[in-house]
């Protein structure tokens, strides 16, 4: 975004949700403790599976699933953090070769997708990687401005501060992919071994 293959883009992006500190209360905390429970009780191939589509590094897919069980979402969302701020610089760059560079809804104007387009080739070009950015609070009709405004100051960036960024980003953007999995979960009446291979949370 090494050896683990790019995942095809995920949709809804991820402004269609809340930012992780504005979620954790009351009846969200509950609805997704079921879906916890679940995770918790995936097997560690399951497991391991569906945290691969969460963070593309496979140390952090296994040290998440290996953890279980979690007691409370934000067990799950602290565990998360913890391991990503241990990724290693090869553990990183696994994780960003998983990762496709964020998209706009296909409803956005065609001007500000092929703007868009242009601006992702140039920033792959420079940095070697897709462009990792968590949206999360953000509304459907910034996402455009937000995005290329993004793109357009971090292309100034070095190479080594960039890659700190994008490191932050992607922390970010597993927290909210963990969240899409609990809530995924929790709709699950117990996913089959197929349905697991099928999740593809969004961002």
């Amino acid at each position: 975004m090494a050896a683990y293959p790019r995942r095809a883009p995920r949709s809804p992006p991820l402004s269609s949700h809340l930012p992780a500190q504005a979620r954790g209360s009351g009846s969200s905390e509950h609805s997704h403790g079921s879906g916890l429970a679940r995770f918790n009780a995936l097997s560690p191939e399951a497991a391991h599976a569906v945290l691969l589509q969460c963070c593309g590094s496979r140390r952090w897919a296994h040290r998440m699933a290996t953890h279980r069980p979690y007691p409370d979402p934000d067990a799950l969302l602290a565990a998360a953090d913890e391991a990503s701020y241990d990724l290693s610089q090869a553990d990183l760059t696994e994780a960003l070769a998983a990762e496709c560079s964020a998209e706009l809804d296909h409803g956005a104007p065609y001007a500000a997708l092929l703007a868009l387009d242009a601006a992702h080739a140039e920033y792959e070009r420079k940095f070697g990687h897709a462009f990792v950015i968590c949206l999360a609070g953000h509304p459907p009709e910034e996402q455009a401005d937000q995005l290329l405004e993004a793109i357009r100051r971090r292309m100034a960036h070095e190479v080594d501060e960039e890659r700190s960024i994008s490191a932050d980003e992607l922390r970010r953007v597993a927290q909210d992919r963990l969240w899409d999995l609990t809530r995924w979960l929790t709709s699950t009446d117990g996913p089959t071994a197929t349905e697991i291979g099928l999740f593809a949370p969004v961002g």
